[in-house]
């Protein structure tokens, strides 16, 4: 090859792992390199299918834009929740799945990408607003909102018609927690084996699913922090344990390194730890509390000693502070401290007129 002449990536080529199939190679219409699977069982159809694709991309730097596919949503689905299962934890792949497969298959399932509209999007949220709660309604909106966006970015369709689409207000997030003397009842009356479980979800704040999958390898407990190598969010996070943390971790005998801090038994199973947990409540007369409440103690305990929201957040491992601000309004102290830093910033106001400090109407003239 002549020398400063670039060689033509464009083609069609074979993998060894992966005999019969044929990919291509092509420069789409940003000038990104394209390399995917052709649907073609012979050369001659896989050159046919490259020779479209390379004619789609030249039109679209003509034209300005990626014209719409012909993809319909049930179509697309597959590759989303393949891109889906790579990127989040097996608990937020199977809600995502449930979403997809029980809901938005049944409303757009047959219906071309292209061809959804805004109107179609609010639509869907008004009738399934009479349904279930805004909670979910706006949780399935957020995985439609993500699957049209990828849908652009894979130069399916142009443009989100769903992007701007707002869902039903959702209420502030559910605020329940215990006074010291209620924790300490309720945890005499747990039984042995759930007493630790529950005291290393109200002093860490962890989730049910994290304390569950701990293992001894994750626990420093010289640096008295928890390692977790994966949570709900799909990220890892620190933990760090304080003195009654430590305490539950100290009664437990430790195993191998590999090995869960809480070992799966008979009782040991998420279920039945949480159905436990609310004949332990029972018992001891406290009404509407659940286990993941024990979370939200943690969280009530932590701001109304002091810890601002943004702390708060760090330690319960929230992605949005929004999700924090539940707990805003246990700290009224802190907020009045907070405004009366001012008072070191701002200088004192001179002498006002006698007017100006009486509460009556100003006089006229």
């Amino acid at each position: 090859m002549p020398r400063g002449r670039k060689r033509d990536r464009d083609g069609i080529f074979t993998r060894k792992d992966r005999p019969g199939a044929f990919y291509g190679s092509w420069t789409d219409a940003a000038g990104r390199r394209r390399k995917r699977k052709l649907d073609a069982h012979t050369l001659q159809q896989a050159r046919d299918v490259l020779a479209g694709e390379k004619a789609k991309a030249e039109k679209a730097r003509v034209l300005g834009y990626m014209p719409p596919g012909k993809e319909t949503f049930t179509e697309i689905t597959p590759r989303y929740l393949q891109h889906q299962k790579a990127r989040l934890t097996p608990q937020a792949y199977e809600r995502t799945r449930g979403v997809v497969e029980g809901h938005l298959k049944a409303a757009f399932g047959t219906v071309k990408l292209a061809d959804i509209r805004r109107p179609d999007v609010q639509r869907y949220v008004t009738e399934r607003s009479g349904e279930v709660s805004p909670g979910t309604v706006a949780k399935e909106l957020n995985v439609l909102k993500h699957l049209l966006k990828l849908a652009v970015e894979w130069e399916l369709i142009p443009l989100n018609p769903a992007q701007g689409v707002k869902g039903p207000k959702v209420p502030p997030g559910r605020v329940r927690y215990l006074q010291p003397g209620e924790l300490r009842a309720l945890l005499e009356t747990c039984p042995d084996w759930l007493r630790p479980i529950a005291g290393l979800l109200v002093a860490t704040g962890m989730r049910r699913s994290e304390v569950l999958a701990l293992r001894w390898l994750d626990v420093d407990r010289v640096g008295e922090r928890v390692l977790l190598p994966q949570t709900k969010n799909g990220d890892g996070r620190v933990v760090y344990l304080n003195r009654l943390a430590c305490q539950v971790l100290d009664s437990l005998r430790s195993g191998a390194p590999m090995s869960c801090v809480f070992p799966a038994t008979e009782d040991v199973t998420p279920n039945r730890v949480s159905v436990a947990f609310l004949r332990a409540c029972r018992k001891v007369g406290i009404a509407d509390f659940r286990l993941h409440d024990l979370r939200h103690t943690a969280g009530s305990w932590l701001r109304m000693s002091g810890a601002d929201l943004q702390d708060v957040a760090d330690l319960l491992g929230h992605r949005d502070l929004r999700m924090t601000r539940r707990y805003s309004h246990l700290s009224p102290a802190h907020l009045s401290a907070a405004v009366k830093r001012l008072d070191n910033v701002f200088p004192s106001l001179p002498q006002l007129p006698a007017k100006a400090v009486g509460t009556g109407a100003p006089e006229n003239g």
